[in-house]
C-alpha cells in the first residue's frame, strides 16, 4: 500500500469531496501517481466517484454500499468491514505513489460516521487530515472544535500532529480583515490549505437552473456552458427592472412582460452578458416580441419557460442545490484547479520526497507553464484588444502573474468591453491605442523593409493592423511575445513576423507543434499546421526544433520520424525522405535520442516496439513524434483529439526569433490563457 492521506470531515457540510478532488490535482501536478478511494457509499449515487472521473484519468473502485456497512455495525464485526475496505482501497492503489482516501460524512439519521473514519484511519495506516468550513465560527472556536475532532482519532496532543484544511473561509472576518492565519489555529492544528469561498466555483451553469426548475427550454442558447453568479425577480417598470441587469445575472419575469423581455434584449444586444431569462407564469410570451429579440437570442441567451410564477419560482431557485454536476467538466476542472493551488508544497513534498521517478501528466504539464511563465514575467502584445474572450484572458493572466499583457485597441471600447463581461481588468494590463502610436513605427518598419520597396505611405498602410504594430513593439524589444488569430487567420498572424522578426540563429524554417494532452502523458506532435510537404533536410528541421520545444516545455525529447514503413521493412520514395531526414537529424544533433523511419504503433507502444525495432532507443517510449507532410499530421493530431477526447495545445510556433502563436478563431478564454503562457515561456527561453 502507497502512502495513504485520509480525508475526514469535523462537522457538516465542509465540501469534503471538493477538497479531494483538489488534493488529487496538487499531487497529479507534482508528477506524483496518484489514486483516489471513497470506501464507503454515500446514500443514493455515488456522486464523488463520478466527479472524480469527471476531473481526471481514474477509475476508482465502486464503494461498499451503505447498507453492507450498516449490517455489519450493527452485528458488530467490524474487522470483516475493515478487511473489505483495505482491500477495496489496495486495488484502487495499485501501481500508485500516493492514495487520497475520502471519508464519510454524517447524514441524517446516521451516528456512526466519525466511529467508522476512525477505524478507516487505523485500518490503511492513513494520515489524517481534518476538513472543516468555519460557518460563523471565530478562528478560535474552529480550532477547538476541531482539536475536540482530532482526539476522536485518538490523538493525545490535542490535535497538533493532524494536519487540517479549512475551505469555505469568508473573504473578510467580523473586523474587516481575513484572521483565519492566527496563533489559535497555529497553537493547535497543522494547516496546510486556507481555501476562501469564491463564488466562481459556486456557479451554476443555466442547464443546471433548467433542470432544477424542470423548464421548458425555448432558446437553449449557451445554456451549457453560461453560468449565473446572481438571480433578480424583475417585475417592475423598465426603469427599476434594468438597474439590476448585470453580466451572469439570471432574469427571472412574467412572460406577458414584453417590456422587460425587449428592454433585456436590448441590453445583450449592447454587449451586457445576461446569463438568461426565465419566463414565468404559465402563459406563452407574446410571438412578435419573441420575433423581434431574436438576434439577442441567437448570441447564445437562454430563455427557458416555467408553469409558475415569479414568487413560487424565484423561491424554488433560492432552495436549488449548488453541488457540482456529474456531467459539468469545466466547473469540475475549476474548482481541482483552484483548491490544488492552496495545498502547501512543503506538505505535498513531504508525501512524495521517496517516490519513483515522476511522469508529466497534463495537469502537471499546465501547472509547470504557470509556474514557468510567472518567473519569466514576459512582456506579450495582443493585437486583437477588442475581442471579448481576449479582454478576459488579458485579465486572468495579468491576475495570476502568468505574464504582462497588452492590448491594442481603443482603451475605452476596451474597457467597455470588460464592463459589459463583468471582467474585472486589473490596472496593470497596459492599453494601447493604435492610431495614437502607429506613427512612430513608420520609420522603423520602413528601416525593416527597405529591400523590399517599403514606402512611408505603404508603412502607415500597413500600421493600421494592430498585429503589424505588435509585430514592430516586437521588433524594437517593446514586447517579448505576441498571440493573435481569436479573429484573425494564421496567415494574417504569422505574415508580419516572417517579413520583420524572421527566423531563429540555426533555423531554416518556421514550423508548429501541439502539446497532445492525453490522459497520463502529453505528447508532442509537428509539424501538423504549417510546412506541406517537406524536404528531407526540412524534416530533420523539424524534428531538431520540436524536440527542442519539447524538453523547454519539461518534456523527456524521444523524438520518432514516423512513416508507413519501420527500419527496412518497406521501401518508397516517401520512406526514403524520412530515412534521409533520420540520418541528417542524428548528424546535426548526435545528443538527441531520435530514431525512424518508425510506424506510429512501433513508437508508442512498447508490445509492438518489441516486434518491430527490438534495438530502437526511441520505439515504444517516444515522446516527439515528427510526420512526414502536412496532410499526415494534421488528420492524425485531429483524429487522435476526437476520437480519444483528448485535449491539444496548438499550434506553437517554433523557428522564430520571437514567438509568435496563432489562436483558433473558436477558441475558450482558457486556450488564450494558456497560449499567452507558452508564449511567455518561449520568450524566455529565446533570451527575449
Amino acid at each position: 500500500m502507497p502512502h495513504t492521506v485520509l480525508l475526514a470531515p469535523a462537522g457538516h457540510q465542509v465540501g469534503l469531496t471538493t477538497i479531494s478532488l483538489g488534493l488529487v490535482r496538487a499531487l497529479d501536478q507534482n508528477g506524483v501517481r496518484v489514486a483516489y478511494a471513497k470506501p464507503i457509499s454515500t446514500r443514493g449515487r455515488d456522486h464523488s466517484i463520478k466527479l472524480v472521473e469527471l476531473g481526471s484519468s481514474l477509475l476508482p473502485p465502486t464503494p461498499i454500499p451503505r447498507q453492507r456497512v450498516e449490517d455489519l455495525l450493527s452485528d458488530g464485526d467490524d474487522q470483516t468491514l475493515m478487511e473489505e475496505v483495505v482491500a477495496l482501497c489496495a486495488a484502487a492503489a495499485e501501481g500508485a505513489d500516493v492514495l487520497v482516501v475520502e471519508g464519510m460524512v454524517p447524514e441524517s439519521g446516521m451516528i456512526f460516521s466519525s466511529r467508522v473514519n476512525t477505524l478507516i484511519q487505523k485500518a490503511l495506516d492513513a494520515e489524517l487530515v481534518l476538513v472543516a468550513a468555519p460557518s460563523d465560527q471565530s478562528p478560535e472556536e474552529l480550532a477547538n472544535a476541531m482539536s475536540i475532532a482530532a482526539r476522536g482519532f485518538g490523538d493525545s496532543n490535542d490535535g497538533a500532529t493532524h494536519s487540517c484544511v479549512i475551505n469555505r473561509i469568508p473573504a473578510r472576518g467580523p473586523s474587516g480583515v481575513a484572521p483565519w492565519r492566527t496563533a489559535a489555529i497555529a497553537e493547535k492544528l497543522n494547516p496546510i490549505a486556507l481555501i476562501h469561498t469564491e463564488e466562481e466555483l459556486r456557479a451554476p451553469r443555466v442547464l443546471d437552473m433548467a433542470r432544477w426548475l424542470d423548464a421548458r427550454i425555448i432558446s437553449a442558447g449557451d445554456m451549457e456552458r453560461r453560468r449565473f453568479r446572481d438571480v433578480r425577480l424583475c417585475a417592475m417598470t423598465v426603469p427599476h427592472s434594468i438597474k439590476v441587469f448585470a453580466p451572469g445575472t439570471l432574469i427571472i419575469t412574467p412572460a406577458d412582460r414584453d417590456d422587460i423581455i425587449l428592454a433585456a434584449s436590448l441590453a445583450v444586444l449592447d454587449g451586457m452578458k445576461l446569463a438568461g431569462l426565465v419566463l414565468t407564469g404559465g402563459v406563452a410570451p407574446n410571438e412578435r416580441v419573441m420575433e423581434l429579440c431574436q438576434p439577442a437570442f441567437d448570441t447564445g441567451l437562454p430563455i427557458l419557460w416555467v408553469e409558475e410564477g415569479s414568487f413560487q419560482t424565484a423561491t424554488r431557485v433560492g432552495t436549488m442545490d449548488r453541488k457540482i454536476p456529474d456531467d459539468d467538466k469545466r466547473r469540475v476542472e475549476l474548482t481541482m484547479a483552484t483548491i490544488a493551488e492552496h495545498f502547501d508544497r512543503g506538505w505535498l513534498g513531504g508525501l512524495v520526497s521517496n517516490q519513483r521517478a515522476r511522469r508529466l501528466s497534463p495537469p502537471a504539464f499546465r501547472h509547470k507553464l504557470i509556474q514557468d511563465a510567472r518567473s519569466a514575467r514576459r512582456r506579450i502584445v495582443l493585437p486583437e484588444g477588442n475581442e471579448p474572450r481576449t479582454i478576459a484572458a488579458a485579465a486572468i493572466v495579468e491576475s495570476r502573474g502568468i505574464a504582462h499583457c497588452v492590448l491594442i485597441g481603443n482603451p475605452d471600447e476596451i474597457r467597455m468591453q470588460a464592463k459589459k463581461q463583468g471582467v474585472n481588468l486589473p490596472e496593470s494590463v497596459e492599453l494601447i491605442d493604435p492610431v495614437i502610436v502607429a506613427p512612430r513605427y513608420v520609420e522603423p518598419l520602413v528601416e525593416a523593409r527597405k529591400s523590399r520597396g517599403m514606402t512611408p505611405d505603404r508603412a502607415r498602410s500597413e500600421l493600421a493592423d494592430g498585429i503589424m504594430i505588435g509585430t514592430m513593439m516586437m521588433h524594437l524589444g517593446e514586447a517579448d511575445g505576441l498571440v493573435s488569430g481569436a479573429v484573425h487567420t494564421t496567415a494574417h498572424t504569422i505574415r508580419p513576423a516572417l517579413q520583420i522578426i524572421k527566423t531563429a540563429p540555426g533555423a531554416d524554417l518556421v514550423s508548429s507543434v501541439f502539446f497532445m494532452c492525453l490522459p497520463d502523458e502529453v505528447l508532442v506532435f509537428g509539424d501538423c499546421a504549417v510546412n506541406p510537404n517537406p524536404t528531407a533536410e526540412q524534416l530533420a528541421d523539424i524534428a531538431i526544433q520540436s524536440a527542442d520545444t519539447a524538453k523547454a516545455f519539461g518534456i523527456e525529447p524521444r523524438v520518432a520520424m514516423l512513416s508507413y514503413s519501420t527500419g527496412t521493412s518497406g521501401g518508397g520514395e516517401d520512406v526514403e525522405k524520412v530515412k534521409q531526414a533520420t540520418d541528417i537529424a542524428k548528424r546535426l544533433r548526435p545528443d538527441l535520442l531520435l530514431d525512424g523511419p518508425l510506424q506510429y504503433d512501433a513508437a508508442i507502444m512498447p508490445d509492438v516496439a518489441r516486434t518491430k525495432a527490438p534495438n530502437s532507443p526511441v520505439a515504444g517510449r517516444a515522446t516527439v513524434f515528427i510526420f512526414p507532410d502536412l496532410n499526415t499530421g494534421n488528420v492524425t493530431y485531429k483524429a487522435v483529439q476526437r476520437s480519444a477526447n483528448v485535449v491539444s495545445m496548438g499550434p506553437v510556433l517554433q523557428g522564430l526569433a520571437r514567438p509568435v502563436n496563432d489562436l483558433s478563431r473558436g477558441c475558450l478564454v482558457e486556450d488564450i490563457v494558456f497560449t499567452i503562457t507558452i508564449t511567455a515561456i518561449q520568450a524566455l527561453r529565446a533570451g527575449a
